[in-house]
């Protein structure tokens, strides 16, 4: 496995940090992978280990103002930025890997990110796409959420600190949530903007579910998921158009599938779904 780093640039010159995983062999395909909320691309080794030895490339870009990317911690002010930057790293993906397929892959918020992308943008070098416990519904009442857009106009910069709680609903394995806890690179919170931008930008994916282009869809979601409620994936998934769709729900799981302790079963389901979707004429 060659593993390598770099960096590109995203919307308005915004420097992003980028990782790339490469098998031994040629690469049967690439999987660009969007990350979540307060996080950063180096929490993906489990996916790493399970796709790479298979011939996959993998490719993880640090969010706007997350990880090791450039740009106010936390921040963002306008929801385009977020839909640029990946748009951006698709363009890097793609010129490093002309000819193969390309997969979209994204978690939590991310995964949200990654729908939002392909309704608003429409790609059409995308093979398909993976999202894992998609933000599609706000556990937030209607109360908080008039705060925050009120907070966004007056005070955008303000930083909403992360519940104490949060660490302790990613995952039942305890080394993962020690791990994620202990992370120097982890946030510890967003901004008002960024929450009010992400939470319109939640609305509008959720609203838009039947116009998703044709593209194969898969979609995991833990059944006790208390960060991310999977009734919101159920119903975006129902709304789809087409056949080439799969949801798989993972009773009593958290809201990390690649890092709960169905792990195995996610990473399996992930990987046969990409092997499924390889187009017949692909290298």
């Amino acid at each position: 496995m060659d593993h390598r780093e770099g960096r590109l640039r995203g919307a308005g010159g915004v420097d992003l940090y980028y990782q790339r995983w490469h098998p031994d062999g040629p690469p049967r395909a690439a999987v660009l992978v969007v990350h979540g909320i307060l996080e950063h691309s180096g929490r993906y080794g489990n996916l790493v280990d399970q796709l790479v030895p298979q011939g996959y490339a993998v490719y993880a870009c640090d969010l706007r103002g997350h990880g090791q990317s450039g740009g106010r911690r936390g921040h963002l002010d306008r929801w385009d930025e977020i839909v640029g930057d990946v748009g951006a790293a698709r363009r890097l993906v793609r010129n490093q890997e002309a000819g193969r397929p390309l997969f979209l892959l994204g978690h939590s918020l991310g995964g949200m990110i990654v729908l939002n992308y392909m309704l608003r943008e429409r790609p059409s070098d995308v093979a398909g796409v993976v999202v894992s416990g998609p933000a599609l519904a706000v556990g937030y009442s209607a109360a908080l959420q008039t705060l925050a857009r009120v907070l966004s106009r007056v005070a955008p910069r303000l930083v909403i600190p992360d519940p104490p709680l949060t660490a302790d609903t990613i995952s039942r394995d305890p080394a993962v949530v020690a791990a994620y806890k202990a992370d120097p690179l982890k946030l510890p919170g967003t901004t008002a903007r960024f929450g009010a931008e992400s939470l319109a930008a939640i609305r509008w994916t959720a609203a838009h579910a039947a116009e998703f282009p044709a593209v194969p869809l898969l979609i995991i979601h833990g059944g006790a998921d208390r960060l991310v409620p999977p009734e919101g994936s159920r119903r975006f998934f129902a709304a789809v158009p087409g056949s080439d769709k799969t949801y798989h729900e993972y009773p009593g799981g958290y809201h990390e599938s690649f890092n709960d302790t169905t792990r195995a079963r996610a990473l399996a389901d992930v990987e046969g779904w990409l092997k499924r979707h390889i187009p017949p004429t692909a290298p």
